[in-house]
């Protein structure tokens, strides 16, 4: 099987690296890739938001499978119009990409699906702001209702910050969407799906603020770790039973039935699981530390989904232990971050890249989130330990990282209300 993976970041990296265990995949491809991917796949120059120019892509290299990796490309469609060549593709059509492109549309399938999720209020006329503010709170929500990156929602008890977002939002001609808050800890649970099919893969917990603690801006993540300790198999049952499912059976119902990877963020409350969000496609920082610990070849899996044929596959297989993502950011992120900064000590076992390039046979940082750096062990402390050793050994001026990824559940301070 001869693979194409679309997208150029540490989840891209984190999937051909997989791919690669898979003997049943023969050759590995990467558009537009970045330095670390250069090293596993052959690198191809492509406009990713560009169906025609995918699909040319897929059809010159003779791609058996093409796997999508961000999320924008599969709003624009790139995924239909790669099937329309005859091309199997892992990844929703841009009519079931709209669980993640629109938060308006995701509450309506959620809705007529019977899923819990949090209250919430679309708000597109400024004039109409102050009133809906007043209907919400002391913890206000604020998202933008299209893609955003993970870095467009703002989650304040200060009404005046929420405002000010919400106003920033509006002035950009983006419809701001207000939700009531959710209790409990997160959880992202990733479902491959092919209809009404659904396979889950291992529970993970993402770090969205910037900052030790859970302080500073959302970011588009600074770190995950799988599994969680603290959440009982009989929740991520009960997660697949009345939220994937449901919702999956609600796009087939609609006639935009889904297929590729589909990602429910959850917050676990006193009342069970209510859905944060949908997203269309592996999340990043997750992938990174679920698809390591993933035993079961990934591109069988990936290939049954995009081929109508994942109800045949054998129950996934996972090894033992725990792994941890932690996420190298550069200077100022997640503002403008500074690039262009040569970084060394980035080609080691277990570090992903994200922002990165090559310039005159040097890696340079060229994004916000710049590596990836996994460490596996038989516990989630080893696992720690591993990845913030690996992270040691890497330079690049004026990055920053998280220190405490996956210390709240190592300490036992998660607990489910």
């Amino acid at each position: 099987m001869r693979v194409l993976v679309i997208g150029s970041g540490a989840r891209e990296h984190a999937l051909l690296l997989a791919l690669s265990r898979d003997p049943s995949v023969t050759a590995l491809m990467c558009a537009p890739g970045n330095a670390g991917i250069a090293k596993v796949a052959e690198q191809l120059p492509v406009d990713i938001a560009s169906g025609e120019a995918v699909a040319d892509l897929a059809v010159k290299v003779q791609a058996d499978l093409v796997v999508i990796g961000p999320e924008v490309p599969l709003v624009l469609g790139v995924a239909d119009a790669v099937r329309a060549a005859g091309i199997a593709c892992f990844g929703p059509s841009a009519a079931a990409a709209r669980i993640e492109g629109s938060k308006a549309f995701a509450k309506d399938v959620m809705a007529a699906a019977g899923v819990r999720t949090a209250h919430s209020e679309i708000v597109d006329n400024p004039a109409k702001l102050d009133e809906a503010l007043d209907r919400f709170g002391p913890n206000w929500v604020v998202k933008d209702d299209g893609l955003a990156a993970g870095k467009g929602v703002v989650v304040t008890t200060d009404r005046d910050t929420a405002r000010d977002h919400a106003a920033e939002l509006l002035e950009n001609g983006h419809p701001v969407l207000l939700e009531s808050f959710l209790d409990g800890p997160e959880v992202s649970l990733f479902c491959v799906v092919d209809g009404e099919t659904v396979v889950p893969l291992l529970p993970a917990q993402d770090h969205k603020r910037v900052g030790d603690g859970d302080t500073g801006p959302n970011t588009g993540g600074m770190g995950a770790y799988t599994p969680l300790p603290w959440l009982r198999d009989e929740t991520v049952t009960r997660i697949v039973d009345e939220v994937v499912k449901p919702v999956a059976a609600e796009l087939v119902a609609r006639g935009c039935a889904f297929s590729g990877l589909l990602y429910a963020g959850l917050a676990i409350g006193r009342e069970g699981p209510a859905v944060v969000e949908f997203n269309c496609r592996f999340g990043d920082p997750e992938a990174q530390a679920v698809l390591a610990l993933l035993e079961s070849p990934l591109g069988e899996l990936l290939n049954a989904a995009a081929t109508g044929t994942l109800d045949q596959v054998a129950p996934l297989e996972w090894h033992d232990g725990s792994a941890v993502t932690v996420v190298l950011a550069a200077e100022f992120y997640p503002a403008t971050p500074r690039t262009g900064d040569v970084i060394t000590g980035s080609d080691g076992d277990g570090i992903l890249h994200a922002g990165t390039k090559i310039v005159e046979d040097q890696v340079v940082s060229a994004g916000g989130r710049v590596l990836s750096v996994v460490g596996v062990g038989p516990d989630l402390t080893a696992a720690r330990d591993e990845a913030y050793s690996k992270i040691a050994t890497i330079k690049l001026p004026g990055s920053h990282f998280r220190k405490d990824i996956g210390l709240a559940a190592v300490e036992g301070r998660i607990a489910v209300p």
